[in-house]
């Protein structure tokens, strides 16, 4: 593996790619700094404390603390994202979105500017919600959070919120195209990574005052380098379904006949389902924060990470949407139809329906699978957290989204070095990514 990072400094275009991506995420990062004009930043801060177990809490975590900061880059990369996600969801509903999905580069362009419009209406509505819920936040002592509360405020914070987001997705697609890895992927990593060497020292200062033991740290770790093994090993799995197609004659040319495979992953979902599932869970929680009503306070302790309901609704969502996300982006009717039309089939199996039909069954129980992977790897931690008294939190959405993004960038690297003729990280086998 050495040897791998030191023929990275061979190759200029790999070099440059590299140490562009880090100056993107560097700017992101000093983007996260700059505040958002008529805030109290002491005053939120003390608010943070105590929503932790809030939607805005998950949402500090994937801005790297904007929010917390109440910066201009506070929404982050969310709105993109769920923006990328209603389009996906509406070309199964609308019959023009699923043509242009079909239609190639010239489709996804499309798409990705509808994507990028969606973007900023969200922004917008998102940051007019969290100007009007700021006005009405007080740190300790009675404090406001915001010092001139209004409709100017409210424009300012709307405006400067919406602008934020849109730079981050430009910054994500100039990665993408200039650097290395999936831009938008390595921004939300970025910002989970930043909350690592404040956590490492809060470990180290609860380690010399006595409240952490070695043996719990040891534990800790161990436990921590087994979950990241788990995840390495069940990401990068497929199941690879055998495709055989027929040969062809075309003039006098003899074409086909070759074999290859299907590559089913374990989970195609991704981080969606965890992601919808805590959003989900935590909204009753968040809605408390502004509300208080004695029917709210018992549905926001009913859903708390000490709660059975907790883990038993968490794990539900998980498996439905792991289902529903999986149903949604991969369509065995189509794949099957691609296949018999370039003269394709799986042996054994009829074209058309009946190899629909195989596929379905087949991604049926890898998605089964899947779901029981991801429920194990984001609950372990929030029962780690609540009954071992844990003192930090590295979240089960949040190793999964850092181990895959680092698994596709690395294989992204090692397909660059090896296409160059140059020694991989691996010398037997290469690192595979997720897609």
């Amino acid at each position: 593996m050495i040897g791998g990072f030191q023929n990275i400094a061979k190759i200029p275009e790999l070099k440059r790619r590299i140490l562009f991506t880090l100056m993107m995420l560097a700017v992101y990062r000093i983007g996260c700094h700059i505040p958002t004009p008529g805030v109290d930043g002491s005053a939120l801060a003390a608010f943070f404390d105590r929503t932790q177990d809030t939607l805005f809490g998950l949402f500090n975590m994937f801005s790297g603390g904007a929010l917390e900061n109440f910066s201009v880059m506070a929404l982050g990369i969310m709105p993109y994202i769920s923006a990328a996600i209603i389009l996906e969801l509406l070309t199964v509903v609308i019959p023009h979105l699923g043509k242009l999905k079909k239609e190639g580069e010239q489709g996804r362009k499309k798409i990705t500017q509808y994507t990028r419009y969606g973007t900023v209406v969200l922004s917008l509505i998102q940051g007019f919600g969290i100007a009007v819920g700021l006005e009405s936040m007080a740190g300790p002592g009675g404090t406001m959070v915001v010092t001139d509360p209004g409709w100017g405020f409210r424009l300012i914070a709307m405006i400067t919120l919406a602008a934020g987001t849109a730079f981050l997705m430009w910054l994500g697609e100039q990665i993408t195209e200039r650097g290395i890895g999936n831009g938008i992927s390595l921004i939300i990593f970025g910002g989970i990574v930043a909350g690592m060497p404040g956590a490492l020292l809060n470990t180290l200062r609860l380690l010399r005052t006595g409240e952490l033991s070695i043996f719990l740290l040891v534990v800790l770790v161990a436990g921590m380098v087994a979950v990241v093994g788990v995840i390495c090993f069940v990401e990068r799995g497929q199941r690879r379904i055998p495709v055989q197609y027929a040969k062809r004659v075309v003039g006098r040319r003899l074409y086909g006949g070759q074999s290859t495979h299907l590559p089913l992953r374990i989970n195609t979902a991704g981080v969606i389902p965890p992601i919808f599932a805590s959003s989900i869970i935590m909204f009753p929680a968040t809605i408390a924060q502004f509300i208080d009503l004695p029917i709210m306070q018992s549905v926001s302790r009913a859903l708390s990470p000490e709660s059975f309901i907790y883990y038993i609704l968490y794990v539900g969502f998980i498996f439905f949407f792991c289902y529903f996300y999986t149903a949604v982006t991969f369509n065995p009717v189509d794949i099957a139809d691609n296949m018999r039309k370039y003269g394709g089939f799986i042996p054994g199996m009829r074209p058309g329906k009946h190899t629909a039909e195989y596929i379905d069954k087949v991604l049926t129980r890898l998605t089964f699978g899947g779901a029981i992977y991801v429920s194990a790897v984001c609950v372990m931690p929030t029962i780690l957290i609540t009954e071992l008294n844990v003192p930090f939190y590295f979240g089960g959405t949040a190793l999964l989204i850092v181990v895959g993004v680092a698994i596709d960038t690395m294989a992204q690297i090692e397909s660059h070095l090896l296409t160059r003729h140059y020694e991989g990280f691996l010398k037997k086998g290469s690192i595979k990514g997720r897609r």
